[in-house]
């Protein structure tokens, strides 16, 4: 147990020697950077503000370019979208023309039915509901009894409508 103890003491010294070495050397690059640096003072800066500049002309070209491009692909998208536009429309005339040809009712066509029958549904619920009050006098000639069967057909021939649709 104690050479394990020992073999751990010895790698952990080890690790130690390495760390601070490695620091050492960090630090003696870090000088001779700074020594360069004084070396070169003026030269090294102007250097950097010309390479700078140029990234910036550069830069602004590649900016200048984009928004070219930009402009250029939604004048593009404008002109298609109103291309697209017509292309629909077109497309749906045809299909409405070829409907009528075969028949096929309008949308405007099935709501105007729709409505008919909505006034006639309304107009027998009223007929109905006449028939089961009993009238204040009696009519001559006619009789509640009349009545009813003429409200059951009008009911029957809704629903034989109905089951057929």
């Amino acid at each position: 147990m104690s050479k394990k103890i020992e073999d751990l003491e010895q790698e952990e010294e080890a690790l130690a020697r390495a760390v601070r070495s490695s620091a050492q050397q960090i630090w003696q690059a870090g000088l001779g950077a700074f020594a360069k640096a004084q070396q070169e003072g003026g030269r090294a800066f102007t250097r950097l503000v010309r390479d700078g500049t140029e990234l910036q002309k550069r830069a602004r070209k590649v900016e200048d370019a984009t928004d070219t491009v930009a402009r250029k692909a939604e004048r593009s998208s404008r002109r298609a979208s109103g291309t697209w536009g017509k292309l629909e429309q077109v497309f749906e005339e045809r299909v409405a023309r070829a409907l009528a040809a075969i028949d096929v009712p309008a949308r405007s066509e099935i709501e105007a039915l729709n409505h008919r029958i909505d006034e006639l549904e309304r107009m027998l619920a009223e007929i109905g509901s006449a028939s089961r009050k009993p009238p204040a006098s009696p009519a001559v000639g006619k009789t509640p009894a009349a009545k009813k069967p003429a409200a059951k057909k009008a009911a029957d021939k809704r629903k034989d409508g109905a089951d057929k649709a």
